[in-house]
Order: C-alpha cells, then structure tokens, then sequence
C-alpha cells in the first residue's frame, strides 16, 4: 500500500529531536495550512542549509566556509581551547556571550556500551591542535554524564602524555547537575559552572 505524501511528512517530522508522531502531526497540519508564509520558505531553507552547510575544518563546528566565523576572528582569546562534545554544546556556550576563546567539538564521547573508543572522537585532531598551537588552558566542557566525565579522565591523561604535561587543563564547576547537558542548561548555571572552573 502507498504511503501518502502526508504520511511522509508526518514521519520525517516525527524522526525530529523532541516531536513524537502526534506533535508531527499537529506540526505538518501548521505547515500546510500556511503553505505561502512558512512551508515553502522552511524548503528553500532546509535546501539552502543541506547544501551549503560543512564542517569547520579546524574545530568543527558548522559554517558555509571551511573555517567557521569563530576560528576566522581576530578577537578570541587565542590562548584559550574549550573542548565540547557537540556543536549543540558550542552553542550553548556561546548563548552566554562570556566566553571568548576558541573551541574544539569531539563529536562524542566514550562509551563502551555504543562502541565508541577514542580512535571515534577527534581526539587526535585535538592533541594535533594543541601541539601547532599556543593554548594556556584547555577547558574541558563536557556533559556532567558518565560518558562526559570518562571522556574528561581520558582527555586530561592522554593530552598530559602525548601533546604537553605542563599545560593548565580545567572542567566545569559542579554548577552542572550530574547527569544533566549543556544545551538543556539555562545561561545562569552555565556561566557561574564555566566562571567556577577547577583544576582536575
């Protein structure tokens, strides 16, 4: 039997972070019923994104060039790495407008029981980074999960060994709820968690 084209829409929205299928169905109804004003302008955005969107060669982020608006401005603090999880994780960071360094985005993080190991994050990039350049503290930012915080074990001991021994390494203050994600974080805790950094 045919899907309709109804059908389609209401599933693909559906498969969106935060919509179970009777949401997308309320959402599909919206976007038809205002066709002129939001559906058709959302495609030619959603086109325009999905083809010229990549990630940033250095960092990772999401941009139209190669290097994102963050590594191409002269104004971060260059001396400053805070290293996330995902893009999702800069951007929250971001949101507070506090911090003024440059970022590197793991894309993950360990965990044994989805088989990610470290050869599945950007580890190496990060330690390759961290050698060519010039970075007094390396800000450990991620998830106050279990996942995050073996990651930031793992990261604090293999960028001590292999990239300098000497360099000040931090995390987040416990401001972060254990178990709990940055971009879910309202701007207040996370900016008293990034200001109340420690020494691991």
């Amino acid at each position: 039997m045919k899907i309709s084209s109804l059908e389609t829409l209401v599933l693909y929205l559906s498969k969106l972070p935060g919509l179970g299928p009777r949401s997308a169905r309320r959402m599909a109804l919206h976007l038809l019923k205002r066709r002129e004003g939001l559906a058709y302008p959302l495609i030619e955005a959603l086109k325009s994104a999905a083809d010229t969107i990549k990630e940033c060669s250095l960092c990772g982020n999401w941009d139209e060039e190669d290097l994102c608006s963050l590594c191409r401005s002269e104004t971060r603090e260059n001396y400053l790495l805070c290293v996330v999880e995902s893009v999702a994780d800069l951007w929250a960071l971001e949101r507070m407008g506090s911090y003024k360094g440059a970022y590197h985005i793991l894309g993950g993080t360990l965990s044994a029981l989805d088989g990610r190991g470290p050869e599945d994050l950007k580890i190496e990039a990060l330690v390759r980074r961290i050698k060519e350049s010039q970075f007094e503290e390396i800000i450990l930012a991620l998830n106050a999960t279990i996942e995050g915080q073996t990651t930031a074990h793992y990261l604090k001991e293999y960028i001590s060994q292999n990239a300098a021994s000497n360099l000040k390494i931090t995390h987040l203050a416990y401001g972060v709820p254990l178990g709990g994600e940055l971009d879910y974080l309202d701007d207040g805790t996370l900016m008293t968690a990034l200001k109340e950094r420690r020494f691991f």
